[in-house]
């Protein structure tokens, strides 16, 4: 058991130049770091000083490096269930369909607008999860898996069915993000827009169609293109006659 005075040290350790320091207090400090300077200038040591302490303190909240990144991860989760509770009927996508369908755009959204606050977490959203098992992850990324999949059984699918689109509906949110995200411009200082993006590196007679096509890539296509995406995802699992997924998915295509 720790003496007084042992305990006593370690409460003024655990105060920073911001007030007593805590595990929300650290997450959003290291969000606010990387969202400004990049992933690469987050380590113990330098968030200790953003927050006036010791780097040890730091290991009462985060036992590791990637305990830290696990909690970028969830304070990006976390805010995207306050934006969801937050969110008002007016905010709601104009959805074609019924009240399930509405809300799986909302939550695209929501997490859309999200993840372009926080561009540089966004690649831990797939990384972390990749290192880290189901049960291990944040209680906050856990809730966003059954919120979606509370949806999509409330819509009408089975178990299998609700996984298969829970699979679908994840992997082209957090998709459509990434490729929003990607670098596009080589010189940003390059007033000519050929050359801003580069095209002169890329071979004319090799890369043709994408020479051609680089400036429309390099624009984001947005929420209207994040919505377009899910609705036909949305209408190749329902069918646009309410078809069961099963049906859908064990009818033969039209060139069988």
């Amino acid at each position: 058991m720790a003496s007084h005075s042992e305990a006593g040290m370690a409460l003024r350790g655990d105060r920073g130049r911001h007030g007593r320091l805590n595990r929300g207090r650290m997450l959003a400090s290291a969000l606010e770091l990387v969202d400004s300077e990049g992933l690469s200038a987050l380590s113990m040591r330098r968030l200790g000083s953003e927050l006036g302490v010791e780097a040890m303190t730091l290991y009462r909240y985060a036992a590791s490096k990637d305990a830290l990144l696990d909690g970028l991860v969830e304070a990006v989760y976390l805010e995207l269930e306050e934006n969801l509770a937050e969110g008002s009927d007016s905010e709601k996508s104009p959805a074609a369909g019924r009240e399930w369908r509405g809300e799986l755009h909302r939550i695209a959204l929501t997490t859309y607008r999200v993840c372009l606050t926080h561009p540089q977490v966004v690649p831990l959203l797939a990384t972390r999860m990749m290192a880290v098992p189901l049960a291990r992850r944040p209680l906050a990324v856990l809730r966003d898996h059954e919120r979606v999949l509370a949806l999509l059984r409330q819509a009408g699918f089975d178990e299998a069915g609700a996984t298969t689109a829970f699979r679908a509906f994840t992997a082209w949110v957090l998709g459509y993000v990434s490729v929003e995200l990607r670098a596009m411009v080589d010189n940003p200082d390059e007033p000519d827009p050929a050359f801003r993006l580069g095209l002169h590196r890329m071979p004319s007679q090799e890369l043709p169609r994408l020479r051609e096509t680089t400036a429309t890539l390099a624009e984001r296509g947005g929420a209207e293109g994040l919505t377009a995406g899910l609705d036909a995802l949305l209408d190749r699992f329902v069918g646009t006659e309410g078809q069961g997924i099963h049906q859908l998915l064990d009818s033969p295509g039209e060139d069988a």
